[in-house]
Formats: C-alpha cells, structure tokens, sequence
C-alpha cells in the first residue's frame, strides 16, 4: 500500500459464477492484492464489449475459459478498460510506480503462470488466456495484474497523461480495426521488369469500400480516412448509421481530400455503383464488416485486381462456410484475409492515433454508466439497442444510464467532478 492510494479490503465487482445471466451480478469480493511479480491498479473506466455475451452464455465451455469450474472459481468480467497502478509488487518496483496509468491487451499470448490446476488438462497444452476469463477483468473498482499480462508485454503506457479515461478504454476495440486494416497486403510492379514491392494497410488514392456501418464499422471509416483513399463507400440498410456516418466523418473526409459516400444498397445496386464509382476498375479493398455470408459473397462481385478482401465481420458457428468465387481470386489476384482482435502493438498504435487526433474515441461513445449498469447495458447491447460504445465509471455512482452523441474529454472531467 502507499500513502497516495488507500485500497479497500472489498471492491465491487461484475461476478460470473455459472452459465447464462441469471448466474451473473454486481457484488463485493476481496480485492486481490499483488504478489512480488504482481500490481494491483485502480479500474478508472471500462468498455462493455459484445464478446462478454458469449462469455455469460457458454460459461466453462467457452474455449477460452478452459474448462474452468465457474461455481468454485467465479470470472471477474470485463476485457476493455483503462487503469492506474496503485500498488506494486516487491519486485517490480524499479519498473513501475503507483499513480501510472496504462491499457491492457486483453489477449494474452502465455502459458498459464498462476493456478494452472483450475484449467483442463492443468493448463498443458495452452498458449493463450486472456483478461476476464481467466483472468481477472475490468469491471469491477480494482484489477491485479499477474505475471502472464507482463511476461507477454500486454500492459501498454499511455503516451499522453491527458487521454481522457474513456477514451483509453476504447483502444482494445478500436485495436481490432488497426489491426485488420494492417493484415491488407497490396502488390505493386511498375513494369513487367520490375520486382514486385509491397505495402501494409488500405491503399493511397484507391477506392475502399466498407460493408457495415455499425460500431466496428464506423471505426473502420475513420481508420480509413488516415490512409487517404481517393473514395470510402460505406455500404448499410440502416437509414440512421448512414446518416450518422455523414455526421461524423463528412468534415473529416473533405479536410483529408477524401470522397465518402454513404450507400444504402435497398435503394440501388451495389456493384454497379462501385464500378461506376471506380471507372470499372473495382473496388482496392473491401472491409466486410458485418456477419452475413451474402454480404461476403456478393462482394466477390466488386472487386478489382489486386485487391483485398477483408473477412472483419465473423459468422455464426455453422454458417461460417461461404461460397467464393475462385475464378475472381485466381484472375484478379485477390489476397482474402482476416483476423481476430489485435496485438499489443495495435495497442500501442491505437493510443498513438488517439494522441495525434487522428481518430476521436469520443465520437464513437453513446452510453454512459456505472458499474451497476453493466449487466443492464449487456442486455442492452445483445437486444441491439445501443449502437456505439458504453462505457462504466466503476468508482462513480449515478442513477441512470446516460445516452450521449459524443462523449469528450471535457465531458468525462464534468461528470466525474459531480457527485453520483
């Protein structure tokens, strides 16, 4: 313990103790307190993340949980989150120091360090866990953080002390999206001499179109916009997420010297637009992200040569086989790709855009809470009655969730000044 930080003997926390929600609830549990390789932080804001819904529905046959006993050893949820040390272990403490303030990559790529009897098989044979599975989460007032988190570099300092809590929060999520667009790999040869180069990320002056318009894919917009396309399409039924896609990123995308056009594929074709759009040449790289097959499937049908297909959006388990059009990947050299949360680097690219003010966090935040809205705000999350981010305050107290356009630094400084 430190003079600056007093830690409670019990902290609040969002406990799973079984399958389904009716086995999950706020309530007090010890708070841990670090070993000599450990530290303990102070949770200042978490995000509440879609992933958590199949967490609470499978329970101990989720595949990262490992055949845990949930009722014996309860999962502490909540895998997006800011945090400030408060207390640090005996031997770290050269390294770190209480009243710092990072972001942990949730995915942690390491054997099992502590209590490996509680996984299947004794932990053997396991390379990855992960925070608020087996390890301890962010939605609840404090959050250990264990040699696995360190051993695989997953505690990631922020480059500014300035950055709003909620909005480092949202760099797991938002990590995701640089990730994916860095798994684009284009081809270039300026003559038939020439050895082919290569580069990462959406191609300079191309055509990118994103199917989706939801959170994810609003993030992938603004990630977009950085990379100075000539045009982004972004594809949605939804009247309102185009509209708000507007809203947002108009301004953005003129100031970048970027076409964004919002297109709603009820109300025309799709591919004939995106040919028209590209002078036929199709589209550079397409980001599919939403879970449909149909929307992966079709998109086959604008793509140009050379270009990127992005597999963003999962699919449900037994309907995750598509049919493509492998004439269209031979022909057109098409590179089919995908992936599945982010790295520590993503992390630490992700804060580094928030820092620069190449993408606002904020913008992408709608619902504002506590801990004790944080089962309410899951169930509203799976009934698809929030689209963007929530965020929980766990040490602030309020009544009710609050709905919110943006969600600003300044914004977070009032709130928290208030009493709950």
């Amino acid at each position: 313990m430190t003079d600056e930080f007093i830690i409670p003997s019990e902290m609040r926390a969002l406990v799973l103790d079984g399958t389904g929600f009716e086995h999950l609830q706020i309530r007090k549990v010890p708070t841990p307190r670090p070993g000599p390789g450990q530290m303990l932080a102070r949770v200042d804001a978490a995000g509440i993340c879609t992933s958590l819904i199949k967490l609470v529905e499978q329970g101990s046959k989720h595949q990262l949980v490992y055949g845990w006993d949930l009722e014996r050893w309860p999962l502490i949820l909540g895998d997006e989150g800011a945090v400030t040390l408060v207390e640090v272990g005996a031997e770290l403490q050269k390294t770190y120091h209480p009243g710092e303030r990072y972001v942990v990559q949730p995915a942690i790529e390491h054997a099992p360090i502590n209590h490996p009897e509680r996984y299947r098989d004794g932990g053997r044979g396991i390379h990855k866990i992960a925070v608020s599975y087996t390890l301890g989460g962010h939605l609840a007032e404090y959050i250990l953080i264990p040699e696995e988190v360190l051993a695989a570099d997953c505690l990631l300092p922020l480059p500014s002390p300035g950055l709003a809590y909620s909005h480092a929060a949202m760099a797991e999520p938002i990590s995701c999206a640089v990730s994916a667009q860095d798994h684009h790999v284009h081809l270039d040869q300026n003559n038939g001499l020439a050895e082919r180069s290569l580069f990462k990320g959406l191609k300079p002056g191309g055509v990118t179109v994103i199917v989706g318009a939801g959170a994810m894919g609003r993030f992938h917009v603004e990630l977009a916009l950085a990379c100075h396309p000539r045009l982004v399409i972004v594809a949605d039924f939804i009247e309102e997420r185009l509209e708000l896609v507007k809203r947002l990123f108009a301004g953005r995308a003129r100031q970048s010297g970027v076409e964004l056009i919002p297109f709603n594929p009820s109300q025309a074709d799709l591919k004939a637009f995106v040919k028209e759009q590209s002078q036929y040449l199709g589209a550079d790289d397409v980001i599919i992200a939403v879970g449909a097959r149909s929307a992966i499937e079709e998109a086959m049908s604008y793509l140009g040569q050379g270009a990127v297909l992005n597999l963003f959006g999962g699919l449900k388990k037994g309907d995750e086989v598509v049919g493509l059009d492998t004439l269209t990947i031979h022909y057109k050299s098409i590179n089919v790709t995908g992936s599945s949360g982010g790295s520590p680097w993503d992390i630490a690219r992700t804060l580094q855009l928030m820092t620069s003010g190449e993408f606002d966090p904020g913008v992408h935040i709608t619902r504002i809470g506590d801990l004790e809205h944080a089962i309410e705000l899951l169930k509203m999350v799976k009934a698809q009655q929030i689209d963007g981010k929530a965020i929980v305050y766990p040490h602030r107290r309020t009544e009710s969730i609050q709905a919110v356009q943006a969600w600003t630094a300044g914004d977070e400084q009032s709130y928290l000044s208030k009493q709950g």
